[in-house]
């Protein structure tokens, strides 16, 4: 039988970070979401939204003793693959591939709360590898989506080592019950995304110039017109 690590009444973090304009890069945050409108968690155990907030989520981090975070990570896996890492290995993976700043930020997180003496004692990465990030205001692809209630009853099964059963709520919160701005409910976000002719998904040609087209206009400029620019 396995033993259950001796935690008494913890305090409990469960953290979704990610950015939801980037497609795949919002996985955490819609976990955690989803977390919340199902289940009903006791007082000691806070669900949060962490976006990209990075640095700015160390006191949470330092108050927690079990963390627990969903995320998108690039495990060099198959799309879509969920990948659960636990306490020591937690920092090695979110920094080994950064997709983003939203990881080396909260990277960082670790190391100063770590520095402090406040790591929390317990870390559990529930990680999810993206099939699309390069699509601005995009949706989770159906195969991350498709992780979100597996990477729940993860977080779900580490969670009652210490003897923390939340409560599965009658009816479900509603969609627009979210853990930060109501603007960015799911249904809400994705079905307010404008069409493609009216909000570029990948960049806009007007201002990311093409390989090599920004010397060649550089090199045609009067140098007059140069210094009246500055």
């Amino acid at each position: 039988m396995e033993e259950r690590p001796q935690v008494l009444i913890p305090k409990v973090l469960i953290l979704g970070i990610g950015n939801l304009l980037w497609a795949g890069e919002g996985f955490g945050v819609r976990a955690v979401e989803a977390l919340n409108r199902a289940y009903a968690f006791p007082d000691h155990v806070t669900l949060m939204d962490g976006g990209t907030q990075g640095i700015y989520l160390i006191e949470h981090v330092r108050r927690a003793d079990i963390l627990v975070v969903f995320d998108a990570v690039d495990y060099g896996l198959q799309p879509g693959a969920m990948k659960l890492v636990a306490d020591d290995e937690v920092p090695k993976f979110l920094g080994a591939k950064k997709m983003s700043l939203h990881q080396t930020g909260f990277q960082e997180v670790l190391a100063m709360a770590e520095m402090l003496g406040d790591l929390p004692q317990h870390l559990y990465l529930v990680g999810v590898q993206p099939v699309e990030l390069e699509d601005y205001g995009g949706s989770l692809r159906e195969a991350v989506k498709a992780q979100i209630a597996p990477a729940i009853d993860a977080a779900l099964a580490y969670l009652k080592r210490f003897g923390i059963v939340p409560e599965r709520r009658g009816t479900p919160l509603s969609d627009d019950a979210t853990l930060s701005s109501p603007e960015f409910a799911l249904q809400l976000y994705e079905g307010n995304r404008p069409s493609e002719a009216e909000a570029c998904r990948f960049g806009d040609a007007r201002v990311l110039a093409a390989a090599g087209h920004e010397d060649d206009r550089a090199a045609q400029t009067p140098a007059s017109d140069v210094e009246e620019a500055r």
